[in-house]
């Protein structure tokens, strides 16, 4: 009893660095993980945002315009739909800050349009040819305009920036799995005598490895709170510092990252102990020392 209480004491101090060790790399992920649900939330926000506009002839007909209006809203690719008249479009060049053209022009050079934006899953050079060509068939339609550049930077951007999360995560969970398996052999390794001590005296695997099974539970539920509560420090400063991306904020996705935080520290704590365990009921007492 007397060697387990001083195996056992011994033993605190490496499950404290142990528990700060898997907190690091929780937090890591937290972050990682927040940047990632950032980056997919940004990047339908700017293909959400991409405005298509179908300027109208002069002589177009009442009647027709309507008609295309109702045409666009009908198709899956288009979120809204606004019909701009000669005076709106006057309207909103001047709120942009430009000068008026009255001591030049006595008429508005302005064309009416039908302004939409499409859905982000619309949102391809592909799409958006195949929309132009449609649309530019009907005889009211002068033009067809939307952020050519944009969407070609957009497309190229996104796929950049998949590559690199992917890669960062890939990576991270290398040294993550590394990482924390190895801190928790660090752990279990002054621990050591104790686990043959009793095995030596009769006791079975499962009630040698139970209660080691259960610290390591909550090892890695308290690591799981505590890179919690940091990553919840961290996203709170930077929107402090970035108000814009309050807007972003998905409570349902932070919970899953959340979630997925506890899972993944008490899992691998689980599994990397309890192998731990094994491993020194195995080994001989000489190879021990």
């Amino acid at each position: 009893m007397e060697i387990s209480k001083t195996s056992l004491r011994r033993g605190k101090p490496s499950y404290f660095f142990s528990i700060l060790g898997v907190a690091s790399l929780l937090i890591l992920i937290g972050i990682l993980g927040w940047f990632v649900i950032n980056g997919s939330k940004l990047e339908q926000y700017f293909r959400g945002n991409v405005q298509v506009q179908v300027y109208l002839r002069g002589n177009a007909p009442q009647a027709d315009i309507d008609s295309l209006v109702s045409y666009i809203k009908s198709k899956p690719y288009a979120s809204t739909v606004e019909h701009v008249t000669k005076e709106m479009a006057r309207d909103k060049f001047l709120k942009d800050g430009n000068e008026d053209w009255n001591k030049v022009l006595d008429y508005n050079p302005l064309p009416a349009s039908i302004d939409f934006k499409l859905k982000s899953e619309f949102v391809n050079k592909d799409t958006l040819n195949s929309v132009t060509a449609d649309l530019s068939q009907n005889i009211i339609v002068s033009e067809v305009r939307y952020p050519d550049e944009v969407v070609s930077n957009l497309n190229t951007v996104v796929r950049k920036i998949g590559w690199v999360l992917l890669g960062a995560v890939t990576l991270l969970g290398i040294l993550v799995l590394i990482l924390i398996d190895n801190t928790i052999k660090l752990a279990m390794f002054s621990n050591r005598f104790l686990i043959k001590t009793m095995q030596m005296v009769g006791a079975t695997q499962w009630f040698i490895s139970k209660p080691f099974d259960k610290k390591a539970v909550v090892n890695g539920l308290v690591s799981a709170l505590i890179a919690i509560a940091v990553v919840l420090v961290f996203i709170i400063g930077v929107e402090n510092w970035l108000p814009e991306i309050k807007a972003l904020r998905d409570y349902a996705l932070l919970a899953v990252l959340f979630f997925s935080l506890i899972i993944i520290g008490i899992v691998i704590t689980f599994i990397s102990t309890h192998r731990s365990v094994i491993k020194y009921l195995k080994m001989k007492l000489d190879d021990l020392y």
